[in-house]
């Protein structure tokens, strides 16, 4: 059995799962595995497949872990023969067969990417603080169950960015984004610190008290860490996803210089 850690662009899919009718993650990694013979049927799941999580539609990754049983020929470069440039395995590992990429994980990671240049960024740090720790978070998600947890988050500058990372053991769902939401109302719209007490509060908050949750796509998957493990990086395998998503980095640049033309062009009726 091996376990792969796939790095992936979100934006073009309807979250990690499998779906009927739409495009996932999941869907074209089974498409792909298929074509290199790995398996029989794409609408069938490889034997004894798990992945770490279910990352919502348009939410990124770097370290989603996938696990299968999969012949010795599979290596991360042979796992991306056929798949997009959108999805990459990049490093793998071998695993006892009751190793569960669900259930392991002693910690995930995600990072946030909030556009916020006129943040107060003091304000925004003690909010991450008051978050933190261990709270029934059931404001946070629309789980009603399991959303007692303990949750640490930092919050750095970087240029007209706030990079927010936050880190559990596990998340309920759509914790992430009400999280920075919670972060958002404060920081940039002016709500007093007591907004984070209130949201952590055992009153359910609801219609306009409710929390936001942010949009998907600035949200990646960057940490999956298990005990006693460790990965091998495949040095072609990442050397391409590197190239790819660099060539994607540099695609988002031009597409903001574009956006950035035009609204100084709208300045000007000449």
């Amino acid at each position: 059995m091996r376990a792969y850690r796939l790095a992936y662009d979100g934006r073009p899919y309807y979250g990690y799962q499998r779906q009927p009718d739409v495009p996932t993650v999941e869907d074209t990694l089974f498409a792909g595995l298929e074509a290199i013979g790995v398996l029989e049927d794409a609408d069938q799941k490889p034997p004894n497949y798990a992945a770490a999580g279910r990352t919502d539609a348009g939410v990124s990754a770097v370290a989603q872990t996938v696990a299968f049983d999969a012949p010795e020929w599979c290596t991360p470069g042979a796992v991306n023969a056929e798949l997009p440039g959108s999805v990459r395995a990049w490093a793998a590992a071998a695993v006892d067969g009751d190793f569960h990429p669900t259930r392991d994980p002693v910690q995930r990671t995600y990072v946030y990417h909030l556009h916020a240049p006129d943040a107060d960024d003091s304000a925004v740090s003690a909010a991450a603080s008051a978050l933190s720790g261990k709270h029934d978070y059931h404001n946070f998600t629309s789980d009603d169950h399991r959303t007692v947890r303990e949750v640490s988050a930092t919050v750095e500058r970087d240029g007209e960015f706030l990079a927010v990372k936050v880190s559990a053991g596990g998340f309920p769902r759509g914790f992430v984004r009400r999280f920075v939401g919670v972060l958002f109302e404060i920081a940039v719209e002016g709500a007093p610190l007591s907004r984070a007490e209130e949201a952590l509060g055992e009153e359910s908050l609801q219609g306009g008290r409710g929390i936001p949750r942010l949009s998907p796509e600035p949200l990646v998957l960057t940490g999956v860490a298990y005990p006693n493990l460790e990965f091998t990086v495949d040095e072609q395998a990442a050397t391409s996803a590197r190239e790819v998503f660099e060539e994607r980095r540099v695609g988002g640049l031009e597409r903001a210089r574009v956006a950035s033309s035009v609204l100084s062009g709208l300045s000007s009726p000449n």
